[in-house]
């Protein structure tokens, strides 16, 4: 069963306002859950279906203002499904959309970076390397 999540959390996860989302909930650009009490929750398969949606506005340049200046264009946003630390390693999960990628980094790149499940983070892959920066 997929996680349900409360709309201010859903908002900061696609980096747009609590009343922009509230906006997209009442014009159904984005489905939810309703508690018993009345209040919406939004499934964590929206939050990955609109990841993309939210970052395709304005220039290029506007855009990727969030992003470190780096050299790397195949830079895939997604959000944090899971975290495993092994010794001197962590094992990051995303879901860009309906894909999963996994990279690996060191734990203290993990810890410096304070990840956690839900957080949205950029997946940087070149070659075969896949990096994680904090978006």
């Amino acid at each position: 069963m997929q996680r349900l999540l409360a709309p201010r959390e859903a908002a900061n996860i696609l980096g747009i306002s609590y009343p922009t989302l509230k906006q997209w909930i009442y014009r159904g650009k984005l489905r939810t859950a309703k508690t018993p009490g009345g209040h919406h929750r939004v499934p964590e398969s929206e939050i990955d279906r609109l990841i993309p949606a939210s970052l395709n506005r304005g220039e290029p340049s506007s855009r990727r203002g969030n992003f470190r200046k780096i050299s790397g264009r195949n830079q895939l946003v997604g959000r944090v499904t899971a975290i495993k630390y092994s010794g001197l390693l962590a094992q990051i999960t995303l879901a860009i959309g309906e894909q999963h990628i996994t990279s690996i980094i060191t734990a203290d790149a993990a810890k410096e970076m304070r990840l956690k499940p839900g957080e949205r983070v950029a997946a940087l892959v070149k070659s075969t390397e896949v990096m994680i920066l904090r978006v």
